[in-house]
Parts: C-alpha cells; structure tokens; sequence
C-alpha cells in the first residue's frame, strides 16, 4: 500500500499534483498533516495524532513524503512528524518500506533542494528504509513514476 504523507496545508495543492505525478495510477491514501494535530517534540496533550499517524505509516509498503519549500527548507507540520519519531519510534524499524519525497516550490535554489533531500536521506536511513529519490518537478515526477515500488 502507497502512503501519501502531505506536508502542505493545501490538501490538493501543487504538493499533492506533483505526488499524483509520481504515483501515477497506482492506488494510495493521502493523509493530510494540516488535519491532525501532530505536537513538537518533548510536548504532550491528550489530542496528539502521532500514534494514529504512525500505524498509518506503518501499516504502509511505500512512503511518498512531500512538503512544499518553505522558508528554504520543509514545512513545519513535517518538520514536526519526522521530530517525533526520534524516542518512540525504534532505529531500523521501517525496513522493508520505500520512501519517496517530492519537494517543489515557486523558485528553489539547488541548496534547498539539497537540505531537504539530506534531512529525508537521513530520516529513511535512521529507520531502515530505503530512499526511492526525490521529484520536484513534473518531468522527474513522470520519470522516478517507472521505478515506484
């Protein structure tokens, strides 16, 4: 099963048109971080959404991450999600899943195309899985579509 995980607060926005791109036909969920309440690290209240976020994740084959570039890097409700792994969340425990990011904005530079893809490199290795790539445009997004898990 295909995961979206979109970091936008645009459920159908050009985050989840370039995802779209990439999955191409294959059947998937979208979930929406902008529509669950997903606290900082360190931070506990009794409506967090982490743990309901996390079986969503685990229960999926292949990751497709995406976050539109803010502030020249991820959207903080990413930002957010992939903080609270470290602690509950066992290094290594992913292996099996396939991680993709797709990361687009108006006008990155290369630098912010390469911090993002790093912190997502990073984030798949620590829990076991493996980095499909990223996309941040549609040309990629058509290309990497042939080699989804």
């Amino acid at each position: 099963m295909i995961l979206f995980i979109n970091g936008s607060p645009n459920k159908d926005g050009n985050t989840a048109r370039l995802a779209r791109e990439l999955i191409g036909d294959r059947p998937y969920e979208q979930l929406n971080l902008a529509e669950h309440k997903v606290y900082g690290y360190g931070q506990s209240y009794g409506d967090d959404d982490f743990e309901d976020v996390l079986a969503r994740i685990e229960a999926a084959d292949t990751l497709v991450v995406g976050s539109p570039v803010y502030w020249h890097n991820l959207s903080g409700m990413l930002r957010n999600l992939l903080d609270r792994f470290y602690g509950p969340v066992r290094e290594g425990s992913m292996s099996g899943k396939t991680l993709y990011f797709v990361f687009q904005g108006g006008a990155p530079t290369r630098e912010m195309l390469d911090w993002g893809e790093y912190t997502m490199k990073r984030f798949a290795a620590l829990y076991g899985m493996t980095y499909g790539g990223m996309v941040d445009n549609t040309h990629e997004a058509r290309a990497l579509s042939k080699k989804l898990a």
